[in-house]
């Protein structure tokens, strides 16, 4: 029997059919993203499958700046065109791949912070975490983009949703190569690659970060959805959403 190529149809049908079931994701009752765990045992440097988590404890004065970060590459494409197959030229393609997060305070205040709707948070005040700011095309060294967490109020914190999206650009997340980063003073880098891709859904929820006794409880999701309403219903987050802007 002979086994037919799988169509971008295909991959929908299939997102369509994970999202059936029920998330699992404390007691929410949306449905679950598409999540498969990579065909290689690098799909994190630290946490090896979707569902796997590591703790970070708390030093004898707390945590100081925590610094979610990514980085990804632009793709290189060949140009159309007899010369341009012929010598095979390529040119690099922007791809605007945004940080985001959703979170949770101890009062239970929730909200989200991203570049879309210039929803860029407050350092020193509630919700205590802020974004560094929108880099369009991912060629800056070191993070494009980054989320800082203060430290010092980690305490009014009860979790962190992780998320990444293709703002602009067609979703090709294997060609891209983002990584997430936790960066913990005093710690090891926790970093996140994603082994795993659905070129069909242009939403990753990558991680967690859980407050668990004052330390920091990360968690693997690398989760797809077709866009923010269907991840915040995944995760019992509560938002209203309007064409991904909150």
């Amino acid at each position: 029997m002979v086994e037919k190529p799988q169509t971008s149809v295909d991959s929908l049908a299939a997102a369509t059919r994970s999202r059936a079931r029920f998330s699992g994701h404390g007691g929410s009752l949306g449905a679950a993203g598409y999540r498969e765990e990579a065909s290689h045992p690098d799909n994190c440097e630290f946490l090896n499958k979707p569902g796997q988590s590591i703790a970070v404890n708390p030093g004898a004065n707390g945590f100081e700046e925590i610094l979610i970060g990514v980085a990804w590459d632009n793709i290189h494409v060949q140009e159309s065109g007899f010369f341009g197959k012929i010598l095979k030229k390529t040119r690099r393609v922007g791809v605007d791949l945004d940080l985001g997060c959703l979170y949770e305070l101890q009062d239970g205040t929730r909200g989200a912070i991203q570049a879309f709707g210039e929803k860029f948070g407050v350092y020193d005040a509630p919700p205590f975490m802020e974004l560094s700011g929108d880099e369009r095309t991912g060629d800056a060294e070191g993070h494009d983009e980054s989320i800082l967490v203060n430290g010092a109020h980690w305490a009014d914190i009860r979790r962190i949703l992780v998320y990444i999206y293709i703002y602009e650009g067609a979703p090709r997340w294997s060609q891209i190569n983002p990584q997430i980063i936790l960066d913990v003073p005093g710690e090891d880098d926790l970093i996140v690659t994603l082994g795993a891709h659905d070129d069909s859904l242009a939403l990753c929820a990558v991680g967690g970060l859980e407050n668990v006794r004052g330390g920091i409880k990360l968690t693997n999701y690398t989760e797809y959805f077709p866009g923010h309403a269907e991840m915040d219903r995944a995760f019992g987050f509560g938002l209203e959403w309007g064409d991904g802007q909150k």
